[in-house]
């Protein structure tokens, strides 16, 4: 179908700029017109094994150049990419498979052991392609054997409402959805993104983030519209961001907050010359104005945008633009998540789906080319998450402020009823941020005898720290209501965090829920 393509930045970079840098992973450089060429001989060879446009090819493998290239040689085939989420249990692996019907499967060294049960879970794989260091395993194509084996073959076109790929919901409650995104939505975003973000020219960037999660591959193509060089670590080491940052002169990087706090507390932090990082954004989880205001006293040089979304809006709903971060009212600014992309509608709604009036909380519901083509085989949930008109349900709890900026204050789901009052764990949560001694926390629901539910704070103490439940108290009850301070508290060692770096609030609920 004709429209925006995510294979167009490839020609464009081969014809105008053969010799520019496409990809760098450890010693390993190819050329705008390497990439294409590798790109295109695999995607020839997805075509020979019978690969058809709209079949789904997944893979499953730690970051790397070869990543990038099954990425836009699927894309380049005419078929849709399916990322296979290499944290999971097998089962969860193969059920995507399954589900999806996905019958070619490039895999990385690193998960070759996971074959067995992986044909033997989802009997729909016919064909493995290894993407690796080490020799192809006995039953396995090689992906390098085919590139070299076939001859390029012109981009087979695909575009506009096609759908490119079939992304996997973290599989947080119940099982994992399939979110059908198409070339329009995610190229949408993209170039939204690259005319909001700084201005980083050709600088280089920084890929940390999983390429199975949407935050990772999403700035792939971001980067691809950008023609930067795009420079992949095989999974984040914040010692070893630091010495790529440096040593490429990085100057674009998408992080979420909890790595930019292991950046900000390794010990290469200040020794690192970081000046040439231009932009830095930030989301997939909320982030606490302390470490914020760190992170920008620590790194001058960068203009930083925090970025809301979900994986169903291909993902970016709105953007806090660096210069939104400084001057005056800048403090309110950096509570909220910006201002939706020009490519976005917002409204927020009550629970009939009317909508709301500006300051009111309700869900946060999103308008725009950027939105999913639904669940794959799940048109009941489709149907709940999509109304007729275009709306998209993001289950997501806020509240739009008398200047157009959205104020994200927790998950529907994840709002607490206590005593008939509602408490949004965004706001405890950054209440705790301020408390001296607390490195992270998250603040969840359990049940009470007497309110219903009440708020309980999980949290990570930093070594040495003696926090008690009488202090927590004191210190919100004087940034927020009453009401809203943790009437218990819980210490632990870490938080359970998604691949997304998100905190799993569902396995803080069950374990302090049965205390």
């Amino acid at each position: 179908m004709p429209g925006l393509s995510l294979t167009q930045p490839l020609e464009k970079a081969r014809d105008e700029n053969p010799g520019g840098l496409f990809t760098i992973f450890g010693q390993r450089r190819k050329t705008n017109a390497d990439f294409v060429d590798r790109v295109s001989r695999l995607a020839a060879a997805l075509v020979a094994i019978g690969v058809r446009q709209g079949d789904r090819v997944a893979m499953l493998a730690h970051n790397s150049d070869r990543y990038v290239e099954y990425v836009f040689a699927t894309l380049w085939a005419g078929a849709v990419i399916n990322p296979v989420n290499n944290r999971w249990s097998t089962a969860e692996m193969a059920f995507s498979l399954k589900d999806s019907g996905t019958e070619v499967l490039i895999v990385g060294d690193d998960f070759t052991d996971l074959l067995p049960d992986l044909r033997r879970l989802a009997p729909v794989l016919k064909t493995v392609i290894h993407a690796g260091e080490n020799p192809a395993p006995e039953g396995c194509e090689s992906f390098e054997h085919l590139i070299a084996a076939h001859d390029p073959v012109p981009d087979a076109g695909a575009g506009g409402d096609d759908m490119a790929a079939l992304l996997y919901t973290g599989g947080t409650t119940g099982r994992p959805k399939g979110v059908m995104l198409s070339h329009a939505g995610i190229a949408t975003c993209s170039l939204s993104l690259t005319a909001a973000a700084p201005n980083g020219g050709a600088a280089p960037g920084l890929h940390v983030a999983p390429f199975f999660h949407i935050g990772g591959v999403g700035v792939i193509f971001q980067f691809a519209y950008r023609r930067a060089p795009q420079v992949i670590m095989p999974a984040f080491d914040p010692g070893e961001a630091l010495r790529l940052i440096e040593a490429e002169r990085i100057g674009d990087i998408f992080v979420v907050p909890t790595m930019l706090r292991w950046l900000l507390d390794h010990p290469d932090m200040g020794a690192r010359e970081l000046s040439s990082l231009i932009s830095i954004r930030y989301g997939a989880a909320p982030i606490d104005t302390t470490l914020l205001s760190r992170a920008m006293t620590a790194i001058p040089t960068a203009g930083f945008m925090q970025v809301y979304g979900q994986t169903e809006f291909s993902p970016v709903v709105t953007c806090l633009a660096p210069a939104e971060h400084l001057g005056d009212g800048a403090e309110r600014r950096l509570a909220s998540a910006g201002r939706p992309l020009p490519t976005a509608t917002v409204r927020i709604v009550d629970g009939n789906r009317a909508p709301l009036p500006v300051g009111h909380v309700g869900e946060i519901s999103v308008k725009g080319a950027q939105t999913m083509l639904g669940y794959w085989n799940r048109p009941e949930e489709t149907a709940q998450a999509l109304s007729d008109d275009g709306w998209l349900h993001t289950g997501d709890a806020g509240f739009m402020d008398e200047n157009g900026f959205l104020h994200v204050v927790d998950r529907v789901k994840d709002m607490i009823i206590s005593g008939g009052e509602n408490v949004y764990s965004a706001e405890v949560e950054n209440a705790l941020a301020t408390m001296p001694g607390i490195a992270a926390s998250a603040v969840v629901a359990v049940p009470d005898p007497d309110w219903g539910e009440r708020v309980h704070a999980v949290i990570v103490p930093d070594d040495g720290s003696d926090i008690t439940l009488a202090a927590v108290r004191a210190h919100c009850s004087a940034l927020i209501a009453g009401y809203k301070a943790p009437r218990s508290i819980s210490l632990v060692d870490a938080l359970p965090l998604s691949p997304a770096g998100k905190v799993l609030k569902h396995v803080l609920r069950d374990r302090f829920s049965k205390e």
